[in-house]
């Protein structure tokens, strides 16, 4: 069964950096784009980041403008996400997923398969 398998979270303080890296189990996904979200506890799941297939265009939420970045792998196979500036309120479960073609890139409707997500914890 296909899914997406996330890596690099951790406990890191308030103005720290970490970096995601997302890749699929069992299928290349180079030609789809894929996203990031974030379910913090007791909350629903937030849209953070996407990437079209290519790397060439990038979406982001308001509250991580400016301070997040998605990008791709050389191969395309992969996505990361380098956070910087981090704040408590970042403290979430951190998930990729794979985009549907034609979907809504800020919806979670809009992806299919999931990964189990990485956890990230900033502490003031």
């Amino acid at each position: 069964q296909v899914h997406m398998v996330e890596s690099g979270g951790g406990l890191v303080q308030a103005g720290g950096s970490l970096r995601l890296s997302c890749a699929p189990s069992g299928r290349t996904f180079s030609d789809y784009a894929m996203g990031w979200f974030r379910q913090a506890p007791g909350k629903g799941r937030e849209f953070v980041a996407a990437v079209n297939w290519s790397g060439g265009s990038t979406y982001y939420a308001d509250s991580v403008k400016g301070r997040f970045t998605i990008s791709r792998g050389n191969a395309k196979n992969t996505v990361a996400l380098q956070m910087n500036s981090l704040k408590p309120e970042d403290t979430a479960v951190y998930l990729c997923a794979r985009y549907i073609r034609g979907g809504d890139y800020y919806s979670m409707a809009g992806y299919d398969y999931w990964g189990q997500g990485t956890q990230v914890t900033v502490s003031s």
